[in-house]
């Protein structure tokens, strides 16, 4: 069946991995060559269009869930790239990594984040296209915000899932960085201790996978004025390096619990910060190192721990893999950790189907919460599933219940929620996301006042009896939203008030100016409202305030292009320079123009790869995931003959500028690559499981102008990377892309332009590691000499012993042989997983990196680091200026870069 997907995609989880690789997978286009648009329906008396997105279906969900699918198949893709074919980063790696990276020279001068000081909206109405979110309510918006802290004195500090750590003084907003320091800006949790104390687990843990594992533990005592530094901040040694934490729990006898995917651990709040951590609990310990157990990954993850108020030996914690395992379950000691008992809990809850939970204790220890995902649903194999949530529970008895159930996904879409199944559609409800999206707290003031986050935000004032939904998937389908609606002036008579961005993962009750502020962190980063807040009569707030006022920076971009402002253009952005386009994890195409006073969404839902016309920046492509390919020659600003928003376009696919050119691929990677020929920007490839071809350029308008000119041997296999010079290009795939199974491979085509054909052969890539290639490249000079990038750790990994054994890879003959080009002594590459490769006009080489951009200058072997003043953050892709002068790198945390080439 094909799944209907609503306008927006909705979030992907980037920092977990999955168990196994997917099933089969099969995906189906409804848009093909004659159709006229997307279908209509009419949705809460409004006419709303919806497009039929890459449908995907698995034996596991039997094709439900939609967009929560996608998230699950984003976040196992993205760890396959770091962690197939082995699965497990031993301690150490990361440290080492670091060390080798700093010990490089730097070449060239200085970075300048281009994104940082600009605020970027998701609702601009010049933005209004078809294939826009705009008008949906989230306002101002950066990336995802994993970690939250308030203190009582107006310090707000958010964790971007890997931006690091950024401070605020005045309750949210005129932000500054303060872990740049650090080796690792993957974020788990923030909190503050009793002291005042700031504690930054790192290692994104939203189901305890281990994708971007972290480093540690950090505590900044002085957390108003000061900065993280490793090692000096860093409490206990390596053994919590290359874990994810999903939270950090303070008691009043002096501990700091953390609940990772590698057990229960426990550290003084005081003394001697640098003692190791104490292990406290590990359901499996034989899987705490790979050996043969390819699932060893999953068998150790701590969801969440909590500390009884009442009594600080008393700990609980939710333990167990989100598919399901016999170690699920909730646990508890009652003796500071000596010993764990499995509890059985009682009452409503089903002790067999505890999945991903939260804990949430009421300040008087009288009420215990917890949301809890339920794995029989994330297994279901047959039938539509609405919501893999199990339900909100509290207990008056603590952990062993009886515990009653106060929610479920049918009474959260009941109050008020936008994803109500009568509006969205089947397959999409409340907690379809519950493995992925979670927070709970409890007014510190009022044991019955509870804030539960998963896709939305709800609360409840009568400990769970009755819900409201104050913070909105969107705006659509409710009688409030117009076409026209601009934010935050909204909210005032019949018109929807500003919402929060979508997909929930931290909450903060802190006080600024005397009034106390629940603050949340999700996929478009971070947002207040009073504790006490006001709301309308659909029960949505009208008092949040986005805090995202640009100068916190924690945008996850997958791609970047540039494209020069074609004179004349009345389609050009306000601004003086080039225009840069990119995709974002939920967060849409982004738009800007250097110099621009603000940063615009055109595209909705999640971006992905991006091609841009170097001579006019308004030919953009913008990819939804998968293939799903837009073309725009507006810059996707449709406009009336008098130059004002021609709103119409938004719900008329006729007069829309922006065009459905999706390749009719069969299994695409979730971000897909395509390129143009970098002599010619009319031919363009796009690679799934076949190659296409169509050489009309930014003139396409359609999915049926491709023609497949490659198709890789079996169904599983799919394209990672593609690079086009002249008449050769290089496309590399992986098929078993997860650790069992695991196989990679790539092939060079010729084009032979008199006969419009391709002739593709198959490379042996004898002497190349077994892991993902990320990332490949042509010589534009010789197209004789291509380049391999190679995802991936390779110490203690594949290759081992030894650092920095096999990232990039040389060949002078079109494939036929390989040669390790990483160099060697205190120049070597790094042991980083390489993610994107460009070679210059020059000759010289530019490595996006999971820690920095690396350098080659001409006829060198040296590696260097390109410029300072780059954080230690993911540059997944790199991008030459149309000028040629300037590189520019999308970062997965921390925005868009740009330097002078050296």
């Amino acid at each position: 069946m094909d799944i209907v997907r609503s306008r927006k995609a909705l979030a992907l989880a980037l920092a977990v991995a999955v168990l196994v690789a997917p099933a089969a997978l099969v995906a189906a286009r409804s848009l093909t060559a004659g159709t006229t648009g997307p279908s209509r329906e009419t949705v809460g008396g409004k006419l709303l269009e919806r497009e039929f997105q890459n449908g995907w279906q698995q034996a596991e969900t039997g094709g439900s869930g939609g967009e929560a699918f996608e998230a699950k198949i984003a976040a196992e893709q993205f760890a396959q790239a770091r962690t197939a074919p082995s699965g497990v980063v031993q301690p150490g790696a990361y440290t080492a990594a670091y060390a080798q990276l700093t010990g490089l020279p730097t070449s060239g001068g200085a970075w300048s984040n281009i994104t940082r000081g600009v605020k970027y909206d998701a609702d601009d109405p010049e933005y209004r296209d078809y294939f826009s979110n705009s008008s949906g309510g989230a306002g101002l918006v950066t990336g995802r915000v994993t970690g939250l802290a308030a203190d009582s004195a107006g310090y707000v500090y958010a964790a971007g899932a890997m931006g690091g750590v950024w401070r605020s003084s005045t309750g949210g907003g005129n932000w500054t960085p303060i872990a740049d320091g650090l080796p690792t800006l993957s974020s788990g949790t923030l909190e503050l201790d009793g002291s005042g104390a700031l504690w930054y687990a790192t290692g994104e843990a939203n189901t305890g996978g281990t994708t971007y594992a972290g480093s540690g533990v950090y505590r900044l005592a002085n957390p108003r004025t000061g900065t993280f530094s490793h090692p000096g901040s860093r409490v206990g040694g390596t053994e919590l390096e290359s874990t994810t934490i999903n939270q950090l729990r303070f008691g009043s006898n002096g501990r700091v619990w953390a609940a990772t995917s590698k057990g229960v651990y426990w550290h003084a709040t005081s003394g001697d910060m640098s003692a190791p951590w104490t292990v406290s609990y590990v359901p499996n310990p034989d899987a705490l190192s790979q050996g043969t157990n390819t699932n060893a990954p999953y068998k150790n993850i701590v969801n969440d721990i909590a500390v009884d108020p009442t009594n600080p030996n008393h700990v609980i914690a939710a333990i167990g893999w989100r598919s399901g395992d016999t170690y699920n379950g909730f646990y508890e000691t009652r003796d500071g950790g000596v010993t764990w008992t499995k509890t059985n809990p009682t009452g409503a809850i089903n002790a067999n189907d505890i999945g991903n939970v939260t804990f949430a204790w009421s300040s008087n220890g009288k009420k215990l919460y917890a949301i809890n995902q339920s794995p029989a649903l994330l297994n279901k194999l047959t039938g539509t599933v609405n919501s893999y949530l199990d339900g909100i529970y509290v207990s008056q008895k603590g952990i062993a219940g009886p515990w009653n159930k106060v929610a479920e996904q049918q009474k959260l879409a009941n109050a008020g929620s936008a994803l109500k199944q009568s509006l969205s559609g089947k397959g999409y409800g409340p907690g379809i996301q519950a493995w992925y999206n979670q927070f709970l707290i409890v007014d510190p003031n009022d044991e019955n006042h509870v804030f539960a986050g998963l896709e939305e935000v709800y609360e409840t004032k009568n400990a769970g009896s009755t819900w409201t939904t104050p913070g909105g998937y969107w705006n659509f389908y409710f009688s409030c939203w117009n076409v026209d609606a601009v934010y935050p002036q909204e909210g005032v008579g019949n018109r929807c008030p500003l919402s929060t961005h979508s997909d929930q993962h931290s909450a903060a009750v802190g006080t600024y100016q005397g009034k106390q502020y629940l603050f949340v962190g999700n996929d478009g980063g971070i947002y207040r409202r009073p504790l006490d807040g006001q709301a309308n009569a659909n029960g949505q707030a009208t008092d949040w305030r986005s805090l995202n006022d640009g100068t916190i920076d924690s945008l996850q971009y997958y791609a970047v292009d540039v494209g020069k402002a074609k004179a004349g253009n009345a389609d050009n952005p306000q601004g003086t320079g080039d225009i840069v386009s990119g995709g974002l994890q939920d967060n849409g195409g982004s738009i800007y123009r250097l110099g621009g006073a603000k940063m615009s969404s055109n595209f909705g839902g999640d971006g992905g790869d991006v091609l841009v016309d170097p001579e006019n920046g308004c030919n953009i492509v913008q990819e939804y995931t998968t293939l799903s390919m837009r073309v725009t020659n507006t810059c996707a600003s449709p406009t009336n003959a008098d130059g004002s928003p021609n709103f119409d376009a938004w719900l008329d696919y006729t007069q829309s500028t922006t065009f459905d050119i999706a390749p009719p691929d069969v299994n695409a990677r979730f971000i897909a690559p395509f390129v143009a020929d970098s002599k010619n920007v009319d031919r363009w490839l796009a690679g799934g499981n076949s190659i296409w071809f169509q050489k009309r350029g930014f003139a396409i308008r359609s999915g049926g102008e491709w023609k497949a000119v490659k198709t890789w041997a079996n169904a599983g296999r799919v394209t990672t990377a593609m690079a086009y010079t002249g008449s050769t290009a290089i496309a590399a795939w992986c098929g078993g892309c997860n650790n069992a199974g695991f196989e990679r491979g790539a092939a060079v085509g010729v084009y032979n332009a008199a006969a419009d054909t391709w002739t593709w052969t198959d490379l042996a890539l004898a002497g190349v590691p077994v892991r993902y290639i990320g990332g490949v490249a042509i010589d534009p000079n010789n197209e004789n000499r291509l380049f391999l990038a190679i995802n991936g750790f390779s110490r203690r990994f594949t290759e081992g012993p030894g650092a920095g054994v096999g990232h990039v890879y040389e060949s002078t003959d079109r494939g036929a042989t390989w040669k390790l080009a990483d160099g060697t002594g205190a120049t070597a590459f790094p042991d980083v997983p390489a993610n994107s490769i460009q070679v210059l006009k020059n000759g010289a080489l530019v490595v996006g990196t999971d820690l920095a951009v690396l350098y080659r200058a001409p006829g060198s072997t040296a590696w260097s680091r390109l410029g300072t003043n780059f954080p230690a953050t993911v540059a997944i892709d790199v991008e030459v200026g149309p000028s040629g002068t300037d590189l520019y790198a999308a970062t997965h945390g921390r925005g868009l870069w740009r330097i002078a080439l050296p």
